[in-house]
């Protein structure tokens, strides 16, 4: 369903269809919203990967000491595959800004390459592996809930920093939450397909 729906975003994008004009008129909108810019600068900042990278990197090793530590037999396995569903997230983003080559805000001139955004994927895979590698030791289902709205939210305010500082449309970040969606569900399938070919003891 998130394939899709990216997909029918960059086909909106591409012919010029009614859904780019809305985008457009609530992005401007937004842009010029109550949100105080350097509240907004922060938020957008969240998603470089300045930001991302080192907070991604503390959960990758604080999952393998665990693993290891817990004497699990494939201790290495969540948090490789974790780090390889982060390669991937330039690996897509870039050749699709140039296939895609939409316009940004006017804020950021003439150039072309904001969808999808690639702020706000960086910080819905980087968060998100986070998430995934370290729910399974949060003890409780309200710490668990709590700490997934908390992702929520953080990704939440990424988009809308990045839509009031006029740096991407609106469907720049949704487009991004999808294909967000697609990585993070490979990232979750590869581990258990992994871990359903270890030899059993």
């Amino acid at each position: 369903m998130s394939a899709l729906l990216f997909l029918f975003i960059a086909w909106q994008i591409s012919v010029g269809g009614p859904l780019l004009r809305v985008d457009e008129r609530l992005g401007n909108a937004m842009s010029s919203g109550n949100l105080p810019g350097g509240v907004a600068q922060l938020l957008s900042d969240l998603g470089s990967v300045d930001v991302a990278l080192p907070v991604l990197a503390v959960a990758l090793a604080h999952t393998a000491w665990r693993g290891h530590r817990d004497g699990l037999p494939q201790w290495w396995l969540r948090p490789l595959v974790a780090a390889l569903t982060m390669t991937a997230v330039p690996a897509l983003v870039v050749p699709l800004k140039k296939v895609i080559a939409r316009t940004g805000p006017a804020a950021m001139g003439p150039s072309t390459g904001y969808y999808p955004s690639g702020h706000t994927t960086t910080a819905a895979v980087a968060y998100g592996a986070c998430l995934l590698l370290l729910l399974p030791y949060v003890r409780g289902a309200y710490a668990r809930r709590e700490l997934t709205i908390g992702y929520i939210i953080v990704n939440a305010g990424v988009g809308l920093g990045l839509v009031r500082r006029g740096y991407h449309w609106p469907l720049d970040v949704v487009g991004a939450w999808c294909l967000s969606v697609v990585l993070l569900y490979a990232m979750c399938a590869m581990c258990a397909a992994w871990a359903g070919r270890a030899p059993r003891d």
